[in-house]
């Protein structure tokens, strides 16, 4: 049984600082605890936290992310900047909130991570995969794309009106 859909825990990973990250409040949610409490258990276990699990944002990241996103205006105006964390840190969560929902959650949030991955991973081989192709038959595309050329582009001979006309008009 799933506990989270995959669809709503892929929608809640943002890329900030070209890392993939999840934001605290994300998180708390789908915890099912308030963002406060779930920032104080990551105070108080600090240490399982560095850097490349968890960041703060910067003010200018908070603010990009309010004018880019409708989901955040709630935190235009607050005091506090977002914690984001990586995928390390989101396993890292379990530890510290130490429930049997954390837990759940927490595996469904690592397998949206890792179809994510994949995916990433797909999409390169088959961008490669066509540069490959590119290269190899260079020649024969450039004939395909001249013909879609021509085909896309108005002709040049003016064409006679059909239809029905006045007198005075031809």
């Amino acid at each position: 049984m799933e506990i989270i859909p995959q669809q709503v825990i892929e929608g809640k990973i943002l890329i900030i600082r070209g890392k993939k990250v999840m934001l605290d409040r994300d998180l708390a949610a789908l915890y099912g605890v308030e963002t406060k409490a779930l920032n104080q258990a990551v105070k108080r276990n600090l240490s399982r936290f560095p850097e490349d699990f968890m960041f703060q944002l910067s003010i200018i990241e908070r603010n990009e992310l309010v004018t880019n996103c409708d989901r955040f205006k709630t935190l235009k105006h607050s005091t506090v900047a977002p914690y984001a964390f990586t995928e390390q840190g989101v396993a890292m969560l379990s530890s510290v909130l130490n429930s049997e929902l954390a837990v759940r959650v927490n595996i469904a949030i690592m397998r949206a991570f890792v179809k994510l991955r994949e995916m990433l991973t797909t999409h390169k081989e088959l961008r490669q995969k066509i540069e490959d192709m590119e290269k190899k038959y260079d020649h024969q595309f450039k004939v395909v794309f001249e013909v879609i050329k021509q085909l896309i582009e108005p002709s040049q001979n003016p064409k006679k009106k059909i239809g029905f006309g006045r007198e005075s008009e031809n």
